[in-house]
């Protein structure tokens, strides 16, 4: 898709959801931040911006390589798999935002991906990961899609659209998560659960758990060493 990702209408919050993260998890300049499937870098580019050092990685080079023309000062990016996150006790958060590593694998490597941003935080540090609600999805489930029961992974056929219009038919797989997976996940990576959130892009707060939105936002701490 290059550019034409951004075209999408959830991608215009990405300055209430960067401004509710920096809130509500304490974040300051000069902190680092590891943004795992940054895409085209929105909100790394968006943490720059407010002096909080990024470091954006995601599988697709063409998103990297857009990441990088629009780099403010202090956002970096590279291309690398979720599933093989070579950094350890670098970062004072990891993110994982709009399913952009998390969520997109299918039903397997979830808990690969974090335990590797698990390994890429300080002690003390935080990681928020947003995912999309199983509870959500089966509720509003549209025609055509097909969700299995079992995985917890919707499937759908749509027409994506690249930069010069051109359309395209893909397959895609997105997992589906309820609260208490994201809770046992991220005890699972050795980190200790604060918070599931009910979430909208674009509209981050800090809401219980609901059937109402499409997506979780997990907050969890690992834990300082003695």
């Amino acid at each position: 898709m290059g550019p034409a990702y951004l075209r999408y209408s959830f991608t215009k919050g990405t300055d209430q959801e960067v401004d509710f993260l920096v809130e509500a998890l304490g974040l300051r300049p000069g902190m680092r931040v590891l943004d795992v499937g940054c895409g085209p870098g929105r909100h790394a580019a968006a943490l720059a911006r407010r002096g909080i050092e990024a470091h954006g990685v995601d599988v697709s080079a063409r998103f990297v390589e857009l990441a990088r023309a629009a780099a403010p000062p202090g956002a970096t990016f590279e291309r690398l798999d979720a599933r093989a996150l070579p950094f350890g006790d670098e970062f004072d958060v990891a993110l994982s935002l709009c399913q952009g590593g998390f969520g997109l694998l299918g039903g397997d490597g979830e808990g690969t991906v974090l335990s590797g941003m698990a390994r890429a935080l300080r002690p003390g540090g935080v990681l928020a990961v947003s995912a999309f609600s199983a509870y959500f999805q089966v509720r509003w489930l549209e025609d055509g899609d097909a969700f299995d029961a079992d995985a917890g992974v919707n499937h759908e056929r749509t027409t994506l659209k690249d930069e010069a219009g051109g359309e395209a038919e893909f397959d895609l797989w997105t997992t589906c998560f309820t609260p208490r997976e994201l809770r046992l996940l991220a005890t699972a990576a050795g980190l200790v659960p604060r918070a599931v959130w009910s979430v909208t892009p674009g509209a981050y707060r800090g809401d219980a758990p609901s059937l109402e939105t499409p997506e979780f936002l997990l907050v969890a701490d690992k834990p300082r060493v003695d």
